[in-house]
């Protein structure tokens, strides 16, 4: 296979799947890792793809485009790993938490497997799978039903109307962007609504946003910087970015990594 019918390949496959990993690639081609990222290096001078850690997205998305949960999941890896560690220590045995779909969130669930007496509140598959495969006999896990999003969430009046009537102590929310103009935003609408209905059921707000989410806008405003009571990211949102976010929410907390 030449090289330029192996890259419109690999752009078809980028396109129907958000994202994928180097290591995918070797495998399906039976080439080099050097070949491969050689590829990506040319489509992405192309403008047709973004490089990101073991492996690449769709470029360039307008705010009202959702890549899907895959896709996500490659990006900033590291980042949202350590910001979801931060997040875990702020739930106590015995809390009603609520948890919303995103990538970050469900690195979050991952690591609630030793925390006992909990009620876990989600509309995001992902996060039901994670405490599913790590069970405990006295954690309670509540799934939404609805309309499920390009990101794996439930959405829509059946999810609201089961988030309505509950309250928890403390909410998880991911976003897709944040700005001190535009609020916490989401490319979906249906998602806007929901997770407005999850911070109305909370009593503490916590976002969880890696340093790509500064001035990264979606179509829909869920929520002011000013309702997060915490707002976890990590050390790379730049300097800008921390005195405006930090002057809205109620604390801002910074993550190193390695």
């Amino acid at each position: 296979m030449l090289a330029q019918q192996r890259q419109t390949a690999i752009l078809d496959l980028i396109r129907q799947r958000g994202g994928v990993r180097v290591s995918h690639l070797v495998s399906r081609f039976g080439v080099s890792d050097m070949t491969i990222r050689r590829d990506l290096e040319v489509l992405a001078e192309r403008g047709l793809v973004d490089k990101v850690h073991g492996g690449a997205t769709l470029a360039g998305p307008g705010s009202a485009e959702e890549p899907g949960f895959a896709a996500k999941s490659i990006r900033q890896q590291a980042e949202k790993r350590a910001i979801a560690e931060r997040a875990a220590t702020l739930v106590e045995p015995g809390m009603a938490i609520a948890l919303s779909a995103g990538t970050t969130t469900a690195a979050v669930a991952s690591l609630l497997a030793d925390i006992r007496g909990l009620t876990v509140v989600t509309n995001s598959i992902p996060v039901a799978d994670a405490l599913y495969q790590n069970p405990r006999a006295d954690q309670t896990v509540v799934l939404t039903g609805g309309i499920r999003t390009p990101s794996d969430a439930l959405t829509g009046p059946v999810a609201e109307a089961a988030i309505s009537s509950l309250n928890v102590d403390l909410l998880f929310l991911g976003v897709h962007g944040m700005s001190p103009r535009t609020g916490f935003t989401t490319p979906n609408l249906l998602e806007a609504g929901i997770n407005r209905c999850l911070i109305n059921a909370s009593r503490r707000l916590v976002v969880l946003a890696d340093h790509t989410k500064w001035e990264t806008i979606g179509i829909a405003t869920i929520a002011p910087l000013s309702d997060a009571d915490v707002l976890i990211t990590d050390g790379r949102l730049p300097a800008e970015g921390r005195a405006q976010i930090g002057d809205e929410v109620g604390e801002l907390v910074v993550v190193e990594v390695d």
